[in-house]
């Protein structure tokens, strides 16, 4: 039986999230889809082929064939829209960050175990196979023992009003540091850092335009982390061990080459004949997948993405935005 979608917001993201799962044919359905204009709803539904559109959240979250809830609206509206999805007894799969700070995460992670459902921090980059072969070649000890992680996202989004505006939850480190910050805490095994140092400007705003940041991790591990959302960045993974070094290849939230000692490796993205709005947009079809195997198995949260990491990558971005002088009307 196909898993039975829902979709929280009809933005750009949802657009992209409801075209990449059509690769998977016939293991994923879309059921209904809401947003806060019953309009915005009904033309979501036209173009990508769901069955009901909602004019609320809540309308969708009632909705009894709706399995798991795919939210895509921006930042502030995570926890909200998925206490709503959780407290209805839905799966919920939500964009990055899953919050706005700890605060928050802490009370979504502690509400999805308490109501035995499947929640997940919709890294999507975990799931491409280029990822998954870092980890593979890492783990067989081809670049030796890890010792520095270098990893930059910067484009200029200065006209992306969710980017930069504070009450959108806008901030160069929620909106591409995640990115960054995730691929450290992927190749450092999840660990929680020792230390975090970060430094950075903010715009008129009040929000990081530009964060830099040192982590350090035990055993004489450290990654350097550069976010941006004023110019381009390299956008790449660079990860260096006493025996090599293997570099991700920009995009590095989407990648799809790795140069490493023994031999590069590319894993191109299918052609599905659908056009997208974000680069290699098609890679979202990989968590869904995951999503999918997960609820299949009766997990409440995927391995490659544990809620305890998720907590973790919450931790450390707060703690940049904060050394930059970011506060959000939810840290209050």
């Amino acid at each position: 039986m196909a898993t039975r979608w829902g979709i929280a917001s009809a933005g750009k993201i949802s657009s992209d999230f409801v075209t990449a799962m059509k690769a998977l044919k016939d293991d994923h359905c879309v059921v209904a889809v809401g947003a806060r204009s019953l309009d915005d709803a009904q033309a979501f539904a036209k173009k990508h082929g769901a069955e009901k559109a909602y004019g609320s959240y809540e309308e969708l979250s009632k909705d009894p064939d709706v399995e798991i809830v795919y939210i895509g609206t921006i930042h502030p509206f995570h926890l909200p829209v998925a206490k709503l999805m959780i407290n209805a007894g839905k799966h919920v799969l939500c964009e990055k960050p899953l919050c706005m700070n700890v605060k928050e995460t802490k009370e979504l992670v502690a509400l999805a175990r308490q109501k035995k459902v499947f929640l997940m921090e919709a890294v999507w980059s975990r799931f491409f196979p280029v990822y998954k072969e870092m980890m593979k070649r890492i783990n067989a000890g081809e670049i030796g023992e890890v010792v520095q992680v270098f990893c930059s996202f910067g484009q200029p989004l200065e006209n992306i009003q969710r980017s930069v505006k504070k009450e959108l939850g806008g901030g160069s480190t929620l909106d591409l540091g995640v990115y960054c910050v995730q691929f450290a805490s992927l190749v450092m095994g999840g660990e929680r850092p020792e230390k975090v140092v970060a430094a950075g400007h903010l715009n008129e705003e009040g929000v990081d335009a530009t964060t830099s940041a040192t982590i350090v991790y035990s055993k004489g591990r450290v990654a350097t982390l550069n976010c941006s959302f004023r110019c381009e960045l390299p956008c790449e993974g660079i990860v260096i061990g006493t025996k090599g070094t293997l570099k991700v290849s920009n995009p590095v939230w989407s990648p799809v080459h790795m140069e490493t000692p023994s031999g590069n490796f590319d894993s191109p993205l299918p052609d599905l004949g659908h056009s997208f709005i974000f680069r290699h947009g098609q890679g979202m079809m990989y968590e869904a997948a995951e999503v999918r195997r997960c609820l299949q198995e009766g997990l409440l949260e995927s391995p490659s993405i544990s809620l305890d990491e998720t907590l973790i990558l919450a931790e450390i971005m707060e703690s940049m935005r904060k050394q930059v002088g970011v506060s959000y009307p939810q840290d209050a």
